[in-house]
């Protein structure tokens, strides 16, 4: 406020002034102009009636069934009224990574709306996680991830890689509606799991449409395919409810790739190319430590256009200096970070009456907390024939002389990735492949690149 206008104003408050008293237009005027006043900015929203939602939702719809009811009406509602804000930040990433999902659904001949799935799944957010450690833009689980071929390592999280994701989704979608033939059940099965989505088709007496079966499936899947038929109409009548997007900042920044066959610390190449490294994370955002590891082998690394012919012009200064820092700092954090399962090797417990996790962690040599994390624990409490994963270092081999497996996992347990056996004297191929469910000699060698029978005491056989 004007310095002038300031005292006039405090001398009429205490008294010493009359609004009428030595006050000319120009002091009124100063005044006024001085003066703040607040503002309202009130945003209009539509009242948009029911059966124009239906009428809507009706021309949308093209492969998968989009059906409206007052559960849909509810989510449409929640979107275009109650958080208005959240679906104008899913409207400005759906022009970031769209165009990547529509992509991989064209090429595996998949409904071109079932990109609205992955708003459902996370929003649009690559590095989204769930409670339950469900992560990427299509909230896959560990196990799910590694079957359709998805890394995942202390640098690396292909879950957060929109297009390797997205080829994914795409693969156990084409399963699940193999398995259903019906778009809406696949969806459900997608979010709740196909064994969830067959015990609701046997309560509801065999039915097979998703809102004959609505009622037995769980809480969550009732409200899935509901939402994804929202979303859809959200985002494609946006206009029609005044939601529009903020255009600054929508884009990803202009990218080239990089081959990198060796560790790379891309905070290093941030620094000596002058460029922002949250641009490097969000052109990368499968990369958890803005690092590529040492064991990388033509890991195509995306980066701004603009740095590309620098890196051209100084590729031996500039990556050598990038190779050469960071490393100790990372792998420090790596071999003690809560949870963290960097230079371990996984093996599974099966509890038994009277563990507990204090035992367990002196027992394997690991940490309480480590654990938790490993299980996705929130208290202390387990349970008889639980299935705890447990990453051990070497410092568990070096002080027990039985092996390790035989000792966790009992006989005729099936077979999962990263299991390990210690060959013990009286040991043959075909007396460790009877403990195993599906294990056989010849599979036995097949893992461990044997071109004989013979096994020695001491030796590590992969056995998952």
């Amino acid at each position: 406020m004007n310095r002038r206008a300031l005292i006039i104003i405090l001398l009429v408050l205490t008294g010493n002034l009359s609004w009428g008293q030595l006050l000319s237009d120009d002091d009124i005027m100063l005044i006024q102009d001085s003066l703040i006043y607040p503002v309202y900015n009130y945003e209009y929203i539509p009242d948009v009636s029911y059966s124009d939602m239906e009428e809507s939702l009706a021309g949308l719809e093209k492969t998968i069934p989009l059906h409206f009811n007052n559960r849909v009406k509810g989510f449409i509602d929640y979107f275009t009224i109650t958080d208005r804000d959240y679906t104008k930040e899913v409207l400005g990433k759906m022009r970031l990574y769209f165009p990547v999902i529509e992509k991989k659904l064209a090429e595996y001949n998949l409904p071109d709306e079932l990109k609205y799935l992955s708003i459902v799944e996370s929003g649009l957010n690559p590095r989204a996680k769930s409670r339950a450690g469900a992560i990427g833009l299509w909230q896959f689980m560990y196990g799910t991830a590694r079957s359709y071929n998805l890394k995942i390592d202390w640098y690396i999280d292909e879950r957060m890689d929109p297009e390797k994701s997205t080829e994914a989704a795409c693969k156990y979608l084409q399963s699940l509606y193999n398995d259903f033939h019906d778009w809406e059940l696949a969806m459900a099965a997608y979010n709740a799991g196909p064994g969830n989505v067959r015990k609701a088709i046997r309560r509801s007496g065999y039915k097979r449409k998703f809102w004959d079966i609505y009622r037995y499936l769980p809480r969550e899947t009732r409200s899935y395919v509901p939402q994804f038929v929202a979303i859809n109409y959200a985002a494609n009548k946006a206009e029609s409810h005044n939601l529009f997007f903020d255009e600054f900042n929508r884009f990803l920044p202009e990218s080239d790739t990089l081959i990198v066959n060796q560790f790379l610390y891309l905070k290093t190449l941030a620094n000596l190319t002058g460029i922002c490294p949250e641009d490097i994370d969000c052109l990368n955002p499968s990369l958890k430590r803005r690092a590529i590891p040492e064991t990388a082998r033509n890991y195509i690394l995306n980066i701004p256009y603009e740095i590309k012919e620098l890196i051209n012009a100084n590729r031996k200064l500039i990556l050598d200096s990038a190779r050469n820092t960071g490393k100790e700092e990372l792998e420090y954090i790596a071999r003690n970070e809560e949870g963290s399962t960097y230079g371990r090797e996984k093996l599974i417990h099966i509890v038994k009456s009277g563990d507990v996790l204090g035992a367990l962690a002196e027992k394997y040599k690991v940490r309480i907390a480590d654990i938790k994390s490993w299980n996705n624990l929130s208290g202390n409490m387990i349970r008889i024939n639980q299935r705890m994963s447990i990453w051990v270092t070497a410092q568990f081999y070096e002080t027990g002389k039985k092996s390790p497996v035989s000792q966790v996992l009992p006989k005729k347990q099936d077979l999962n990735e990263g299991y390990f056996y210690i060959v013990q004297p009286g040991d043959s191929l075909w007396k460790i492949s009877q403990q195993y469910e599906g294990m056989s000699v010849e599979l036995l060698k097949k893992l461990n690149n044997l071109n004989s029978n013979k096994i020695t005491p001491g030796q590590k056989l992969k056995i998952g």
